[in-house]
């Protein structure tokens, strides 16, 4: 009976080692396939981008298929589960792009997705590493082949451009424009909606989204230019889109902008940090430790928003080297204008005009600045910037800021 006893715990003991083995096995079988987290959907006029977001890098095979006009994508590793299985039903009517996407799991290892489309288009696939909360992510991006609207936007040929990393291939040559602005032709303005897609920029308690009230304010202060008899405006984004930050220069640089204002909302550690701000490009270091954790927190914009390694010499290297002192010197007479503005409206966080070395500063030949409207991650400051009264009120001083500059002189001897 006692080695009856002791064979019996003994098999017990091995089965339960073994369904612990088992279970172990089963656990690392599971964690070494990446599996899908989340899918996004962004349409555009320009461009629809797709984005899957995964436990670890996704391997993937593209071709296209005609009658209907598809792009297939095969996913290898992975298991079809609820996220993928949603996807399709984030396609939405009005797309321009996309008809219908339909995901299945075409063999044991391979989930194939199969995107029908609405006209041709040229995709653009390329994989991101692990940034800013976002896992691993394998970006889709569908672009139309023969784009149009040329004159209007050059947006799509810009990015195109980029993706072959040459972006500043059509741009013209840096130099004096024809006649004063104001004077003998339109003052152009470009403004930059900061963020876009993937980048929500700062969330405040409230979940307002930076990217969201910024392209608010823009549209306003957008409308109030075009009442403006001697000035024509133009807008780097006017959905909820991303845009590399260099497209955004060259794209002012392409529409031979007078001046660059990119408008944010700022976020600090500190929900006490208050105020409006005004920020210059600094070619010598940043004038303070705040400008340069701004700097780089927007500098990181690329990295969130989703671009691959492509274009990258055309502001590291070529315009960097290009930056004029007498641009700068303008940018911060410009910068001053404005913020004397909105201390009329807001709470100042600096009475004086910052700088650093933010990329989205960086055309040589455009006075250019970035507005922090307010602290979004302020809960007062919040409240605000999501009233119309206050992007209003933000939309009106940096117009006044534009006409006073000019009023006062501005680049009017060098143009």
């Amino acid at each position: 009976m006692p080695d009856e006893q002791h064979n019996s715990r003994r098999r017990l003991l091995l089965q339960s080692a073994a369904a612990s083995w088992l279970l172990s096995v089963s656990r690392i079988g599971f964690a070494a396939s990446p599996h899908v987290v989340a899918v996004r959907v962004w349409p555009s006029t320009t461009y629809t981008r797709i984005t899957l977001e995964s436990s670890q890098s996704l391997k993937y095979k593209q071709f296209r298929l005609q009658n209907p006009s598809r792009v297939v994508i095969d996913i290898e590793d992975v298991q079809l589960n609820s996220v993928l299985k949603g996807i399709g039903e984030k396609i939405r009517a009005q797309d321009p792009y996309i008809s219908q996407l339909r995901v299945g799991q075409f063999n044991k290892t391979t989930v194939r997705l199969v995107i029908e489309l609405k006209q041709t288009i040229s995709p653009h696939l390329f994989t991101l590493p692990p940034v800013a909360g976002f896992r691993h992510r394998l970006v889709i991006d569908l672009y139309p082949e023969q784009g149009g609207g040329e004159q209007d936007d050059p947006l799509l040929a810009l990015l195109e451009d980029y993706n072959r990393g040459d972006v500043a291939r059509s741009l013209p040559p840096e130099k004096k424009k024809d006649g004063k602005a104001g004077h003998e032709r339109p003052i152009v303005i470009m403004l930059d909606p900061g963020h876009g897609g993937e980048d929500s920029g700062a969330i405040g308690k409230y979940k307002t989204r930076e990217k969201d009230v910024v392209l608010q304010i823009a549209r306003r202060l957008q409308k109030l230019i075009r009442q403006q008899p001697n000035m024509t405006v133009y807008m780097t984004r006017n959905e909820d889109i991303f845009i590399p930050l260099k497209v955004r220069v060259a794209k002012a640089r392409k529409q031979r902008a007078d001046l660059f204002i990119s408008i944010h909302a700022d976020a600090f550690t500190s929900r006490a940090a208050r105020g409006s701000s005004v920020f210059a490009l600094s070619t010598e270091g940043a004038t303070s430790a705040a400008a340069r954790f701004l700097a780089h927190s927007q500098n990181e914009s690329d990295k969130i928003g989703g671009v691959s390694k492509s274009g990258d010499r055309y502001l590291d290297h070529t315009l960097f080297d290009l930056v004029q002192t007498a641009t700068v010197n303008d940018s911060l007479k410009f910068g001053r204008e404005v913020l004397t503005r909105m201390g009329k409206v807001n709470h100042l966080h600096k009475h004086k005009v910052d700088q650093a070395g933010f990329a989205v500063l960086k055309a040589p030949d455009i006075p250019s600045i970035l507005v922090e409207t307010a602290f979004i991650s302020n809960i007062s400051e919040e409240r605000k910037l999501r009233t119309s009264h206050f992007q209003q009120q933000v939309a009106e001083s940096i117009l006044a800021g534009i006409t006073a500059y000019f009023a006062n002189g501005g680049m009017l001897a060098r143009r």
